[in-house]
């Protein structure tokens, strides 16, 4: 069926067994950084897809690099998701190498999509996905295969980012902590991330049909035009599709949630987001940095969680990572929020008048609040399977723990003394709107392979 252009995806099992255990995962580790999982490729027959129509070197070729990406990713999807201390330095190669196998597979592939190939749709790919309902999804199109390659590129980078933000001994009778040098270089690795993602939402979701990027998900009632027992059926019969399942495939036809362009969006800016995080982190600890400059990049950071919560797309939250993915939106937002509110009101309480003093006093309440609402949820998602630990605070988080209960109630006390309650200011002041300074790293497709100059003649 793979000339038709359609594809499947297959719904969880709860049987057991293969990829399925996604949803039994029992802890991932540490985690400062949030990886939905790793959406996996799984191995396909290009030789019996492609033969006749490519050159047999070009199809050994293609075949090599994709089952190196398979290998890798499946054995990276085993053990990147539960990051030790003690492996984090081998870990990191590993990543590494993952990243380098995407990077050497895509140019080659890339000659499937090229403009007046006839190759586009004669291979079914297939992947697991992570945050759908259906366990993996399957699609005669090359495109849906540049596209997960660089969504994988980028997750591997997220995972990347975490690996150097945990903590590490360094022998020198300090104990472990997230070294200054470890958190400018995640700042790379995130721009990085980002910039595959938005080089999948500008350069490859535009070449896939507008009716198989449906983002958000179908309620299960509305997929009633067959029975379940006659999908399983159609799904194990891949020599031919019959033409009674045809309207129940156009629904599971459709691209991942894991794809959607939502997600990406909101993958992109946690990334950015996280940077920001990462640059404030560094500002609090360097002397030169004034409380302006900490403000600036306090507010950029809400903007980006901001956009991450209005960009990301309906997630099952019944299972898997969505309600994880979700809770760690939340607990984000609402900490960057608790650390804008602080700079800003350290910056009102400079004010002479008993307006900024009243407005200063609001500010660093609501960043009190916001403290303690980011502690109940990150609690909650941690705890939310699968489960995950965190780490010694660092940085931002760190700073917010130490100064805001402290700094907040005695400065509210002290303007409580010199002013009565009821002057006061009850709602916090709006924060300043300042233009993002942290963008995507510049990426585009790579250049296609040289090898497909030579298959010019052959087509």
């Amino acid at each position: 069926h793979a000339s038709m252009g359609c594809g499947l995806s297959t719904p969880d099992n709860d049987g057991g067994g293969g990829e399925g255990a996604r949803r039994k995962q029992g802890s991932v580790g540490d985690v400062v950084v949030f990886v939905p999982g790793l959406r996996a490729p799984m191995g396909v027959d290009l030789s019996q897809a492609l033969a006749g129509r490519l050159d047999k070197s070009a199809v050994e070729r293609l075949s090599a690099l994709r089952a190196r990406v398979v290998d890798m990713a499946m054995q990276e999807s085993a053990v990147a998701l539960k990051p030790r201390r003690k492996t984090a330095a081998r870990h990191g190669s590993s990543t590494a190498n993952l990243l380098q196998a995407l990077e050497d597979y895509l140019p080659v592939l890339l000659g499937l999509v090229k403009e007046g190939s006839e190759l586009r749709h004669s291979v079914q790919f297939v992947w697991t996905n992570q945050e759908d309902k259906a366990e993996e999804t399957a699609m005669a199109d090359a495109w849906y295969e540049v596209l997960s390659v660089l969504h994988l590129m980028a997750m591997v980078c997220l995972l990347q980012a975490n690996s150097l933000l945990l903590p590490r001994a360094y022998g020198d009778g300090y104990g472990p902590r997230v070294s200054e040098e470890s958190r400018r270089a995640t700042v790379d690795v995130f721009l990085k991330a980002s910039g595959y993602l938005d080089c999948a939402i500008r350069q490859v979701l535009p070449q896939i049909p507008s009716e198989l990027r449906f983002s958000t998900l179908k309620p299960p009632h509305e997929i009633t035009s067959i029975s379940f027992s006659t999908f399983l059926k159609c799904h194990f019969k891949t020599s031919k599709l019959e033409t009674s399942t045809e309207t129940a495939l156009n629904f599971r036809r459709q691209l991942p949630v894991d794809l959607a362009e939502g997600n990406l969006k909101a993958l992109s800016m946690q990334a950015l987001g996280q940077g920001v995080d990462m640059q404030l982190g560094l500002a609090i600890d360097s002397p030169k940095a004034t409380l302006a400059v900490k403000r600036r990049l306090a507010c950029e950071m809400v903007k980006y969680w901001h956009q991450v919560q209005e960009s990301i797309p309906e997630l099952p939250v019944s299972e898997g990572w969505g309600k994880k993915h979700l809770l760690f939106v939340k607990w984000k937002y609402v900490e960057a929020k608790s650390a804008a509110y602080y700079f800003h009101g350290l910056i009102l309480d400079e004010g002479n008048s008993e307006k900024s003093h009243g407005m200063a006093i609001a500010a660093l309440e609501a960043s009190e609040e916001f403290l303690k609402e980011s502690k109940r949820a990150s609690a909650a998602f941690h705890a939310t399977p699968p489960t995950s630990r965190s780490p010694t605070p660092f940085g931002t988080a760190k700073y917010l723990f130490d100064k805001i209960p402290k700094e907040a109630s005695s400065k509210v006390r002290i303007n409580q003394d010199l002013y009565t309650p009821e002057r006061v200011i009850g709602a916090p002041p709006p924060l300043p709107d300042f233009s993002l300074a942290l963008t995507p790293e510049d990426y585009d497709l790579p250049p296609l392979d040289p090898l497909w100059n030579k298959e010019d003649g052959h087509q």
